[in-house]
């Protein structure tokens, strides 16, 4: 894919910005930044995101105040959200194609393959069921 547009997911932006020491996904959002790449996701990102730091907060993994301040970077965060009806049965397809165990992820991959872009993400089972299959997806890892 030779678009200039990144898609990531809710892994990646939870790692950003409760983990600010990772530097495979620091140095790489830096690289994204110099390149003037044009991040986006779909819609749902946002409610990922706050679920999963509720779950670190929930588990004792940050305190209430941490998980406050890495939302409002995430929510800052320079990323374009896509919500185009058209992508929910793009999702549909994808997840029946690699039997995924749900359709959340899959709109992940819809936008990607719908903007020809690359898609990034921390989910090694995500990454392990789709790769053989499309090559513009990539792990951080």
């Amino acid at each position: 894919m030779s678009s200039s547009s990144v898609c990531i997911d809710a892994s990646l932006v939870v790692r950003l910005v409760a983990d600010p020491r990772d530097t495979r996904v620091r140095d790489l959002w830096e690289k994204w930044d110099e390149e003037k790449r044009l991040l986006c996701a779909p819609n749902l990102l946002y409610f990922e995101v706050t679920n999963a730091l509720y779950r670190y907060q929930r588990a004792h993994m940050m305190s209430a105040s941490s998980m406050r301040l890495a939302l409002t970077a995430a929510l800052s965060l320079p990323i374009q959200l896509y919500g185009e009806a058209s992508l929910h049965s793009i999702a549909i397809d994808l997840a029946e194609r690699f039997s995924l165990p749900a359709v959340y992820d899959a709109h992940y991959l819809a936008l990607a393959q719908h903007l020809d872009a690359e898609f990034w993400s921390l989910d090694k089972k995500l990454i392990q069921a789709v790769r053989h299959a499309l090559p513009w997806v990539h792990s951080v890892e």
